[in-house]
């Protein structure tokens, strides 16, 4: 019994840090909300889907998880979202900036919509510069923080979506590598993600699957193995932990090798 206890109190990874997902009631914030809470965080679940957030808070517990609704493109509500997670907890130690959309494929440039474009960079480029901000003000004065960008495999590769998410993408990199520079200073850690599609609401949309249709036939490279919002999560408590104190400016993909591979070359495939 000893020993069992010893190991769970081991793998609690977060214990005693808190934790602001943007994007939270989402397929990859509701996910790493889940591994946070089992690795001990306190987690405050930020989105504009006021019903699916609360639900992720009551599939958890009212003394770890809470709500807020938060439009990431409105600086105010982050502001208020940051403010109120350091009010209920006292700090703030890992900020999750993972709100994202992606517009429909637009198969020629000539008919892309200039609103289309840069409304998919407000939510994607412009959310983790507002939430980057407004983390690092309270991180700043504890010396240390951990921040997390959700970007892409289309933040290191282009002709895999449209133009508004692949730029929006490779901003966050871009922002991800700079604020890592600044803030460093501080002790402040700041990194991405950059995952392969996964099942998800907004993936199905953009690939025009069905609910229960699977997505890992489109592209995949690693026989065998499906990627799951649990893997990407994964990656992302890792980010978050004290096991990367030392990684920052890190763009850590999550692909199974997709995007090293040329697909024009096929003599590995016959």
């Amino acid at each position: 019994m000893a020993t069992t206890s010893l190991l769970f109190a081991v793998a609690k990874r977060l214990e005693g840090k808190v934790a602001l997902i943007t994007g939270g009631a989402g397929s990859l914030g509701s996910v790493t909300a889940k591994l946070f809470h089992e690795h001990g965080a306190k987690v405050l679940i930020a989105d504009v889907q006021d019903d699916k957030g609360h639900l992720v808070c009551q599939n958890l517990s009212p003394e770890s998880a809470s709500f807020i609704h938060c439009d990431v493109t409105n600086e105010s509500d982050i502001r208020k979202a940051v403010e109120t997670a350091v009010s209920i907890h006292g700090k703030l130690d890992i900020m999750f900036n993972n709100a994202g959309i992606v517009d429909p494929v637009i198969p020629d440039m000539l008919n892309y919509n200039q609103t289309d474009f840069e409304r998919v960079l407000r939510v994607n480029a412009v959310g983790a510069f507002l939430g980057t901000k407004h983390a690092a003000c309270f991180m700043k004065q504890a010396k240390r923080g951990s921040i997390i960008n959700t970007a892409s495999v289309c933040s290191v590769i282009g002709g895999v979506a449209t133009h508004g998410y692949t730029s929006s993408k490779h901003a966050i990199v871009g922002l991800t590598k700079n604020t890592a520079v600044e803030l460093g200073r501080y002790g402040i850690r700041v990194n991405c993600v950059s995952p392969y599609a996964f099942p998800s609401a907004m993936s199905r949309g953009f690939f025009e699957r069905d609910e229960d249709d699977p997505i890992d036939d489109i592209g995949s490279n690693l026989e065998g193995v499906s990627l799951k919002p649990e893997d990407v999560a994964e990656a992302v408590v890792y980010l978050a932990s004290d096991e990367s104190r030392y990684v920052s400016g890190h763009n850590l993909i999550v692909d199974g090798g997709f995007t090293v591979m040329n697909s024009a070359l096929t003599m590995f495939n016959k």
